[in-house]
């Protein structure tokens, strides 16, 4: 037999059932809000930052010197050692003396027969200057003598001068250094025939302490570069002192800083370029002619340079550079910036952003542009430590 209920208790439990609902439905949205998302953000900082700026360009010797023949003959000896530093005046190679040294006999002879012939004309004039007031001789005779005299005097001379080039010519055997620095290979070998009059290339020597780094501006950075100290942006160095720094092929920096020497006052007119020489010390040698290396110029200060780490910046398909900004009301907004340069693991911020205004570093992922956040200021993790 089936239970029997009252009317009015069918309606009480038909309430109960309906209150519990309601109660359930107001309770769900509660148990589902959640706090805002904690996210780290660094505060953009105004800095003095130095405007540094990097150039490619080519090691080249202060000094390059062709070693060449200037006399004729057989290779005889090579005095020096490939590869090694010579001194100015050293002998480097010796060439056959003997067809020189027969020459340069010649050539004295050719004086001293000279030289005699001019002292007979001599004594002529002198014995018929006195013979030509007592009409022993006649005056035409006389004038020949003088005229015999300034002949045999010019041949002398040309035979001296002769003989003069002859002794140098025999110098000349002895081949030596124009220079210091150092040699490379020899580019003759013993018994092979030079030449003066093509002037046969024997070596080339370079000097290689210090050495001369060479490379070019655009004139369109060089522009940009005066309007930014016109308008105040950056304190000029003085880049007749200004410090210049070598990278290496490695990624390194070389251990001793050079000089700029001079900027060139004229734009190359087929690439719109100027260009510029530094000078290195080279004590160990390391920087050879013709490397290909990098320089790194302090070309001024920028004294409010906006500055934020380059961690915090994204790239869009299209290259623009963005952040993520937390807002006055501690909502996020997503910026979009234009960076000047990258300063170690800075960048500097030319437009989008200002002074004081908070840039997520950590915590992105948690929160999207627009919802509200938590935000913490950015702790450096300790070394050796890894970030959550």
């Amino acid at each position: 037999m089936r239970p029997s209920f009252h009317p009015a208790a069918r309606l009480l439990s038909s309430m109960g059932l309906v209150f519990a609902l309601c109660a359930c439905r107001k309770s769900v949205p509660i148990a589902l809000e959640r706090p805002p998302a904690e996210v780290s953000f660094v505060a953009v900082a105004s800095e003095a930052v130095e405007r540094t700026s990097e150039y490619p360009g080519r090691i080249a010797p202060t000094r390059e010197a062709q070693v060449r023949a200037r006399a004729s003959g057989i290779l005889q000896k090579r005095l020096f050692e490939e590869g090694s530093n010579v001194k100015e005046g050293q002998v480097l190679f010796e060439i056959d003396p003997a067809p020189l040294w027969s020459s340069l006999e010649a050539a004295r002879a050719a004086t001293a027969r000279a030289e005699a012939a001019l002292q007979v004309s001599r004594a002529n004039v002198d014995r018929y200057k006195e013979l030509v007031p007592i009409n022993a001789i006649s005056k035409q005779v006389y004038d020949q003598a003088v005229a015999l005299r300034g002949q045999n005097e010019a041949e002398f001379l040309a035979a001296k001068a002769v003989a003069q080039t002859a002794e140098l010519n025999l110098g000349y055997t002895h081949v030596t250094a124009p220079i210091s620095g150092r040699i490379g290979k020899a580019m003759v070998t013993e018994g092979a025939l030079v030449s003066a009059t093509e002037a046969t290339q024997l070596a080339l020597i370079r000097q290689m302490d210090p050495v001369y780094f060479d490379f070019t501006q655009s004139s369109a950075d060089l522009l940009r570069l005066r309007k930014a100290i016109e308008n105040g942006y950056l304190q000029t160095a003085d880049r007749s002192i200004a410090g210049v720094t070598l990278v290496l092929e490695d990624g390194t920096p070389y251990a001793h800083p050079g000089r700029l020497l001079f900027t060139d006052i004229s734009v190359d007119p087929s690439t719109g370029m100027i260009t510029l020489r530094s000078e290195f010390p080279n004590p160990e040698n390391l920087l050879l002619p013709g490397v290909f290396l990098r320089a790194r110029i302090v070309e001024g200060v920028s004294t409010n340079a906006l500055t934020i780490p380059q961690r915090t910046i994204t790239r869009g398909a299209a290259g623009e550079a963005s952040v993520l900004v937390v807002s006055v009301d501690n909502k996020m907004e997503s910026r979009v910036i234009e960076i000047d340069r990258a300063v170690g693991s800075k960048v500097v911020v030319a437009k989008g952003l200002k002074s004081g205004e908070r840039v997520v570093v950590e915590g992105s992922q948690k929160a999207l542009p627009g919802s509200l956040v938590s935000p913490v200021p950015f702790v450096q993790p300790a070394r050796g430590v890894k970030p959550n």
